[in-house]
């Protein structure tokens, strides 16, 4: 087990080779969770994401026999372009095994800072086994992505810097990410062991969620594979000694679903202006969806990285609007007539939505002869302006989505 002095050493290695990120206070988003809303914005580090702060940790600890046979690890993204960073800073050769899904900046940003990487598996558990083959084989030095003291160590110096922090340190519960667990683990261990009484919730994607399977089991199990948004935390088992931290110091570990990350994302960006991946909106997920539990609470996300690929960020926003019920796309079944689509588009002006985009179904509709199905993409306020929409067109005789 890690202690407090542990994390404080770490910071005396590292502080001057990472970024001591600012913590960012919202005051939309306040009103809007119903608690006093804080951010911790890890994606403001150099590589993009926390993650490189366990990472050097471990590599300025290697004897300079370790050093010369190089390093190996295992990422989904955000801890290989951190090893690979100060590995390459530090001259030491790096590996790095990444499942074969990884997006592609996080694969371009590690090979960009020097390191070789090896594409294997469709998991991250996959990439690990292949890196632990590999370490044996070519007898390489493995820096865990999670379960090492001295990586938890290196990430349990985000609480120290909370700590210290004007905003910060006011803090009575800290949201934090969880994948295998490390960061939570030196945040959880930093905080509790200054302050017992501040509340530490960890938050899993609902699809890989595997740390509360290890509390409910009561010891580290394994999950079947699944995909997230947050690919960062998709893991399907967590580490023996972060499940321990966990056991020890974490107060409870909540859950969101897909939709709830993409809109967080949607969220942070639109209003904070701050680009997040999905592993980094979870924390604001669960504010949201769990209100209750932060009511009126000075509460700080852990912001844990913003390494998106814009092609999935792209992906997120759609469904995020979505979500949020700012666009949607209705079909429609009219007269097959000169001016009957221009009858729908009068209700729709008259409601005040902006069309996006208009498709006829001439050759793929099942409408009757004389008819035709249109689908109509729109903008729109909320759900209830959607419920209106939807209200006004089928008073007005159409046949909406089946709907009379």
């Amino acid at each position: 087990m890690i202690r407090k002095l542990d994390i404080e050493t770490a910071y005396d290695v590292i502080r001057s080779h990472i970024t001591c990120t600012p913590v960012v206070y919202s005051h939309t988003l306040s009103k809007l969770c119903g608690c006093h809303t804080l951010f911790k914005l890890e994606n403001l580090q150099m590589t993009g994401a926390f993650k490189e702060r366990g990472a050097l940790n471990k590599l300025v600890s290697l004897s300079p026999a370790e050093r010369s046979r190089g390093v190996i690890t295992a990422s989904a993204g955000n801890h290989a372009q951190g090893v690979a960073y100060h590995a390459q800073r530090l001259g030491i050769r790096a590996k790095i095994v990444m499942p074969v899904g990884t997006p592609l900046i996080k694969v371009v940003s590690t090979q960009e800072y020097g390191a070789e990487v090896i594409l294997h598996g469709e998991s991250f558990d996959d990439a690990y086994l292949h890196a632990r083959r590999l370490e044996a084989e070519e007898k390489l030095i493995f820096v865990h992505p999670f379960d090492d003291p001295l990586v938890i160590a290196g990430q349990g110096t985000i609480g120290l810097e909370l700590v210290a922090d004007p905003l910060g340190k006011e803090a009575e519960i800290v949201v934090c990410p969880i994948g295998g667990g490390g960061l939570i683990g030196g945040i959880a261990t930093y905080l509790k062991e200054t302050n017992p009484a501040v509340k530490v919730i960890g938050v899993e994607a609902a699809a890989c969620a595997s740390m509360q399977a290890a509390l409910k089991q009561g010891g580290p199990v394994t999950l079947p594979k699944a995909s997230s948004l947050a690919d960062g935390i998709a893991v399907k088992q967590v580490g023996a000694l972060t499940f321990e931290i966990a056991r020890r110091y974490v107060d409870d570990v909540l859950t969101v679903e897909e939709d709830e990350i993409a809109n967080a994302v949607l969220l942070l960006l639109e209003i904070e202006k701050i680009v997040v991946e999905g592993a980094g909106a979870v924390p604001l997920a669960a504010i949201l969806k769990y209100r209750e539990l932060f009511a009126g609470r000075k509460v700080v996300s852990i912001v844990s990285g913003g390494n998106i690929d814009v092609n999935i960020l792209h992906r997120i926003i759609t469904r995020g609007l979505t979500v949020a019920g700012r666009t949607v796309e209705f079909k429609v079944r009219l007269r097959d007539v000169p001016g009957a689509l221009t009858a729908v588009l009068g209700i729709l002006a008259k409601l005040q939505t902006n069309i996006l985009d208009i498709v006829h179904h001439r050759f793929d509709s099942v409408a009757p002869i004389g008819y035709v199905d249109v689908s109509i993409t729109l903008e729109t306020k909320n759900h209830a302006h959607i419920r209106e929409i939807r209200q006004a067109l089928q008073d007005s005789g159409y046949l909406v989505d089946g709907w009379k």
